[in-house]
C-alpha cells in the first residue's frame, strides 16, 4: 500500500474527490422519519404476507394489535409503533454494503419477535393500555393474547427459515430476551435489586433484541464477522440507551406521547432502572423512597407524584440520563468501526440518536 510520501499527483488528486463523494453521500441521509417511511414500506406488505398466513383467531388478535384493524376486523389506522427494529436490519445490511431489500425477512422477523414481547408484556404487566387505545388482552382476553404472541415468535423463525437463512442469531436473542424478561417479573417479589443485576436485565430484555437486528442485517447483506460482531454491539448498546430512556418515559413521559397512563411504571411498581439507581443511591430521599415503594399499600396520587419526585432527588433521573449518553457515544464508536457508507453511517446514526433523545 502507497504511503502519503508516494502517493502520484493523480492519486493525491483523488483523495479530495473521494472526500466529496462521501461528504455529499452524508449531506444526501434522509431524515429519521423519512428512514421509518422507507423501511415501512419494504417491511410492512411482507408482514401482511406472513400474518396472513395465520389462523383466523390469532390473526385478528395481531392485526389488531398491529393496529391494522379494530376489534371487528374493521381496517383502522392505528399506531402500529415506529418499527426501530427492522429500519435497524434493512440500515445495518446497507453499512456493510449489501442490500435492503435483501434484509427483509431479518426485518419482519425481528418486528414479529418484538412484538409476541409486547402481546406478553402487556399481559404480565396488567398494561390497559397500548399505543393510545386498549391492549390486545383487555379486547380478547389474557389466554388469546398470550396464544397470538407465541404464534408470532413461531411465524418469525418461519420467515427466516423460508428463505434459507439460518436462525441461531433470531434465537439466542429470543433467549436473552425470555431471560430479562423472567428477571424483569423476579424483581416485582424482591426489595434487594442491585443496580448491575438491573443494567443485566435490560441488556437481555430489550438490548438484545436490537443487537440482534443490526446482526441479523449485517449478515443479510453480506458483512463479514467482525462487521456483524461490531454492529451487534452498536445495536446492544443503543438498545440498552433505549432502554433507559424507555424508563424515564415510564415515570415521567407524556401519556400524549407514550399511550399510557403517567407514572404507569410507578403504579405497578417496577424496578425499573431510574428507580433501582435512586433504591440503591444510599441516599436519605433513596431511604424514604424504599418505605414508600416497597410497602405493600397501593400507591395513590400523591404517593406516585412523591415517588418520582424521590427518584429524582436520590440521582435516578439524571444517572439514567447520564448513562444513556454514555451508551450512545459508545454504540456509535461501534458503528464507525465499521467504515460503513456515508449515508448508512449518517442514517444509524441519527436512528441511535432518537433512540436516546426520546422526550424524557
Amino acid at each position: 500500500m502507497a504511503t502519503m510520501d508516494q502517493l502520484t499527483p493523480a492519486s493525491a488528486s483523488a483523495q479530495p474527490a473521494r472526500s466529496a463523494r462521501s461528504a455529499r453521500s452524508a449531506r444526501s441521509a434522509r431524515s429519521a422519519r423519512e428512514v421509518l417511511a422507507w423501511s415501512r414500506a419494504l417491511v410492512d406488505p411482507a408482514m401482511r404476507a406472513a400474518v396472513d398466513t395465520m389462523p383466523g383467531p390469532a390473526h385478528q388478535i395481531i392485526g389488531y394489535h398491529l393496529g391494522w384493524w379494530d376489534e371487528h376486523g374493521r381496517p383502522a389506522q392505528g399506531d402500529g409503533g415506529k418499527a426501530l427494529r427492522p429500519t435497524l436490519v434493512l440500515l445495518a445490511a446497507e453499512a456493510v454494503a449489501g442490500s435492503a431489500e435483501a434484509a427483509v425477512p431479518g426485518a419482519v422477523a425481528v418486528e414479529l419477535v418484538h412484538n409476541f414481547s409486547l402481546l406478553h408484556d402487556d399481559v404480565m404487566d396488567g398494561d390497559l393500555t397500548r399505543r393510545h387505545r386498549p391492549t390486545a388482552w383487555v379486547v380478547f382476553g389474557a389466554a388469546s393474547a398470550i396464544l397470538a404472541g407465541d404464534v408470532l415468535a413461531a411465524l418469525a423463525f418461519e420467515v427466516l427459515a423460508a428463505g434459507g437463512h439460518p436462525t441461531d442469531v433470531l434465537s439466542a436473542a429470543v433467549l436473552d430476551l425470555l431471560r430479562g424478561q423472567s428477571a424483569d417479573m423476579a424483581f416485582e417479589g424482591r426489595s434487594d435489586v442491585g443496580l448491575p443485576e438491573c443494567v443485566s436485565m435490560a441488556a437481555g430484555k430489550t438490548g438484545a433484541l436490537l443487537g440482534c437486528a443490526c446482526a441479523l442485517g449485517a449478515e443479510l447483506g453480506g458483512g463479514s464477522r467482525e462487521q456483524v460482531e461490531q454492529l451487534r454491539c452498536f445495536g446492544e448498546k443503543a438498545g440498552l440507551a433505549f432502554q433507559l430512556t424507555d424508563d424515564l418515559l415510564g415515570i415521567w413521559g407524556d401519556p400524549a406521547v407514550t399511550g399510557k397512563p403517567v407514572f404507569s411504571d410507578l403504579q405497578n411498581r417496577k424496578k425499573s432502572l431510574p428507580v433501582v439507581a435512586a433504591l440503591t443511591s444510599g441516599t436519605t430521599a433513596g431511604h424514604e423512597l424504599a418505605a414508600l415503594y416497597l410497602g405493600e399499600d397501593p400507591l395513590d396520587e400523591p404517593g406516585l407524584i412523591r415517588a418520582a419526585e424521590l427518584i429524582e432527588l436520590a440521582g435516578g433521573r439524571t444517572w439514567a440520563q447520564t448513562r444513556a449518553e454514555e451508551l450512545l457515544a459508545e454504540s456509535l464508536h461501534h458503528l464507525h468501526a465499521v467504515n460503513p457508507p456515508p449515508r448508512a453511517a449518517a442514517e444509524l446514526t441519527t436512528l441511535a440518536q432518537l433512540i436516546a433523545h426520546r422526550d424524557h
